[in-house]
């Protein structure tokens, strides 16, 4: 075995490990596999870091050196999905050029996207490079155990992420982990009722663990927080769920701001208006959080994959349906549907199931629609240009 010291040690200096292990960006996600992705950026004398916020056209960017700000403008895209995003791990100038610029992206390994409210059939990148994905939802209000499902399906296909993501990545993917959190869990009256609560959310969330916890009582804060420790986190939900409240207590600081809901309707307001990489204290395991925006439409983008993990149950029972394409609809001999006939399934879920795979249907239908008219587009450029250029070569026409 060589020496600690030695070039073929696994602790040389010279390995990509040690090399990432004294990185100072260690306790924000930075590896030895970022660190073998970057050499050939290194080797061009840019710095590697990770972007803490984003904002009109520049970034906040953390690196070995401290945090920079840094201009867009070389990395900016014609797909909104490419578009420098919280969480990125970046190459940007080093200290002695003025302005500064990110140079390029380092492939992401996953990504949390959701569908635009446009009908352009756009997707939105709200993290990148995660591990875990907690949904929050307030036990304030009602359950919406149907919005609970499309949070669950959009955070399980960040695993897959889309064709692109899927290119840039290399075709290799870190699997995110969901964690379902109940906040405000010290406003539900007793113990009987929050666990009724939430056997209801584990009804949704086959195989998540939820997790009721307060902010301002400590319940479940403890569990929570060594569940994300040493990881990136992106903390998600509707406003007024208490994200920043939640993100608040797990830094043990006050470093979001937070608002009351309103009192004519109980609808939160927005306080998070960026998206926000924040650290977590080393003594409780370290890790980043990711706090975002309140989320009004939580529409599906790319979510087959996520859909069937979800609903992981009544993918299990299709497997026995007499018909390979069944539809779990009138068909003879549907495992599913007799699921619900004999109460084993709820028809509520099977139902949410059905309009979800719909929804994840029609937006692929656009989306397939856009791009071949894009590729339509871009045929008809070169074709044009080729005609310019023919043109060009062959010179004016002579008279006879």
């Amino acid at each position: 075995m060589p020496a600690p010291d030695s070039p073929g040690s696994p602790l040389s200096p010279a390995s990509p490990a040690a090399s990432a292990s004294r990185s100072p960006l260690v306790p924000y996600g930075w590896d030895a596999d970022w660190d073998a992705v970057f050499a050939p950026y290194a080797e061009q004398g840019l710095l590697p870091g990770r972007v803490v916020r984003v904002d009109r056209g520049q970034c906040d960017v953390l690196t070995p050196g401290g945090l920079v700000r840094a201009d867009t403008e070389f990395v900016v895209p014609s797909d909104p999905m490419s578009v420098v995003c919280t969480g990125d791990w970046t190459a940007v100038d080093t200290g002695d050029r003025d302005p500064r610029y990110v140079r390029a992206l380092l492939p992401r390994r996953n990504a949390f996207v959701r569908s635009t409210s446009s009908k352009r059939s756009e997707g939105q990148v709200l993290a990148t490079n995660i591990d875990h994905v907690v949904i929050c939802v307030s036990l304030a209000d009602e359950l919406d155990l149907g919005r609970i499902e499309r949070f669950l399906a959009l955070a399980m296909s960040c695993s897959s992420g889309d064709a692109l993501l899927r290119e840039q990545a290399h075709g290799e993917s870190i699997a995110v982990q969901p964690v379902l959190v109940l906040t405000k869990a010290d406003l539900v009256p007793d113990e009987a009722t929050l666990a009724h609560l939430r056997t209801d959310a584990e009804t949704v969330a086959p195989g998540v663990q939820v997790l009721p916890v307060s902010a301002e009582t400590g319940e479940g804060l403890d569990i929570l927080a060594a569940v994300v420790a040493g990881g990136t986190t992106a903390l998600l939900g509707q406003s007024g769920a208490g994200k920043s409240t939640l993100a608040n207590a797990l830094l043990g600081e006050e470093s979001q701001a937070v608002q009351v809901t309103r009192d004519r309707d109980g609808k939160g307001r927005h306080t998070t208006t960026t998206r926000n990489l924040l650290p977590l204290p080393a003594s409780a395991g370290g890790g980043v959080l990711i706090d975002t925006p309140g989320l009004r439409g939580v529409g599906l983008w790319d979510a087959q994959d996520g859909l069937g993990q979800a609903f992981s149950e009544i993918e299990e029972l299709a497997r026995d349906c007499r018909f390979q394409d069944c539809a779990h609809d009138s068909e003879p001999g549907c495992a599913v549907t007799a699921a619900v006939a004999d109460g084993t399934l709820p028809e509520r879920r099977l139902d949410s199931y059905r309009k979800l795979l719909r929804e994840n249907t029609r937006l692929a239908a656009r989306t397939d629609a856009r791009l071949r008219a894009e590729q339509r587009h871009m045929f008809k450029q070169r074709q044009a240009l080729g005609r310019h250029m023919m043109e060009r070569k062959r010179g004016p026409h002579r008279r006879a």
